[in-house]
């Protein structure tokens, strides 16, 4: 496996990720979770480090199989979010998903870190890329509209969150 890794500029990175992240993502995410499970069904699980060591494990073996890019988002050594895709070979797309700390939001990082693998599935030759996120994320639909995706309809009660199913809004971005 090749080491992923891209500069995003004032200090931030994106990079792979990997075993050696598993415990600083945990204690994010850990800090996070009030907020996180707002938009995001896995925050309702338990986060363990066990659980987030199995998750990583899990993505790196897509990762050897060309079928995920899992990244970090660090600013100088910390990490400070994470950004990945998922790609499907059949259909010729790739997904998008991202988050980062409540205090970064607003500033640019993740916008920058979308940016990145956007290239990155479009330079795969990938035909499509998606953004997928509850209508109510005000936040990940902003991001979506700005990197130039287009809201392509709502799939009703789609997603779990926690004792409640909620609206998805999708983005599509054609190459």
């Amino acid at each position: 496996m090749a080491a992923f890794g891209r500069d995003l500029g004032d200090g931030y990175t994106l990079t792979l990720r990997d075993l050696t992240t598993v415990r600083p993502l945990h204690e994010l995410v850990v800090a996070n979770a009030e907020r996180l499970r707002a938009a995001e069904p896995w925050a309702w699980q338990e986060q363990t480090v066990e659980t987030i060591g199995l998750h990583t494990e899990h993505l790196l073996g897509q990762y050897a199989m060309d079928r995920a890019l899992p990244c970090v988002i660090r600013q100088d050594d910390r990490i400070v979010g994470a950004a990945s895709l998922a790609f499907d070979p059949y259909l010729g797309q790739a997904s998008l998903g991202y988050w980062v700390d409540a205090g970064l939001e607003g500033r640019g990082v993740v916008r920058r870190a979308a940016t990145v693998l956007v290239g990155v599935a479009r330079a795969r030759g990938a035909a499509r890329a998606e953004i997928r996120t509850a209508v109510d994320n005000v936040r990940s639909r902003g991001l979506a509209e700005r990197l130039g995706f287009t809201h392509e309809g709502t799939l009703r009660s789609a997603m779990p969150l926690g004792p409640v199913r909620v609206d998805v809004a999708v983005y599509g971005l054609v190459f």
